[in-house]
């Protein structure tokens, strides 16, 4: 087969992979809605847990042992997934407790966010040069921000600090030199004992929520490891085969879908504040998309 004809392959089964794992993360909030009777510590403890179980799985049937050890030999990669996993259970923890007040809304503002937060931490830590559209959209998007909290009177805490621990978790696994499989199965390793104990904790306490709520509460807590691992694995596969601003605008599916469910199904209140904040940010993201693509034509081209 031609070159060019495996090369175009690649990229449709990147664009598949991509889409999936964008849609599966917008459908988040209806699964986390379904385990609202479930405290949210354990919502995330279980994750962690499950994710042990369906990763260890995974790393057997692909024969990655070397590579598990080999990050845990390296006190580097292995420093910088501690802080890894500990954003990424921060994330998880806010977003639960956000869908579970009714705050999804709050939740695609945050994601909304965090390409201009990636591209602010790329300029403080790895010293990359601020476009000028990239300023643009950045000064947009701080508009935007700013807006909502004088209407509200307070800070839109929950989307700045999803913003802030996934944007800085992108940015540790892109420092640290582990694949996306191998470095996900290490941080829910580090963090399954404590996960494990506070459950095992809870069960002795009787106030567990697994298997006391029911068959369906029960399943979907046990499904969360695969609910959390799948989507990722995807978008690892996707972000090998397509280019970056490929990417940029696959990632406005999720927090779409979310702002889509929070208006149109779970009915929370969108108020004028909140139409003036998002179409700064928007407008921030059309800046920031165009930027991205028009910088890697530049490249494609040279």
């Amino acid at each position: 087969m031609p070159e060019k004809a495996v090369h175009k392959e690649e990229a449709a089964a990147g664009l598949g992979y991509g889409i999936m794992a964008y849609l599966i993360w917008g459908f988040f909030p209806v699964y986390f809605k379904a385990l609202a009777t479930v405290p949210p510590i354990q919502v995330v403890c279980h994750r962690i847990v499950w994710s042990v179980l369906f990763l260890w799985i995974i790393i057997g049937w692909r024969g990655k042992w070397r590579d598990l050890l080999d990050a845990f030999r390296n006190r580097k990669a292995l420093a910088l997934l501690i802080f890894s996993a500990l954003l990424i259970a921060t994330n998880w923890l806010v977003f639960i407790v956000a869908v579970g007040h009714a705050q999804v809304i709050q939740s695609s503002l945050g994601y909304f966010m965090t390409p201009f937060i990636s591209v602010l931490l790329g300029v403080i830590f790895l010293q990359e040069r601020l476009r000028r559209l990239q300023l643009v959209s950045l000064l947009l998007a701080a508009i935007g921000v700013l807006l909502l909290t004088i209407q509200h009177g307070q800070v839109p805490w929950v989307a700045i600090i999803l913003a802030l621990t996934f944007g800085s978790y992108g940015l540790v696994r892109k420092i640290v030199a582990v694949d996306s499989l191998t470095g996900l199965t290490v941080e829910t390793l580090l963090l399954g004992p404590i996960a494990l104990s506070y459950l095992i904790f809870v069960f002795w306490k009787g106030s567990n929520a697994f298997p006391v709520q029911g068959t369906q509460t029960s399943t979907l807590l046990a499904l969360s490891g695969v609910a959390t691992a799948v989507p990722l694995l995807l978008f690892a596969s996707a972000a090998r085969r397509l280019r970056l601003a490929t990417i940029g605008f696959l990632q406005y599916i999720t927090p779409t879908l979310h702002f889509l469910l929070a208006v149109l199904l779970y009915k929370e209140p969108f108020t004028h504040a909140h139409l003036a904040s998002f179409l700064f940010i928007w407008s921030g993201l059309c800046f920031y998309s165009y930027d991205a693509y028009r910088g890697v034509m530049a490249t494609r081209f040279k």
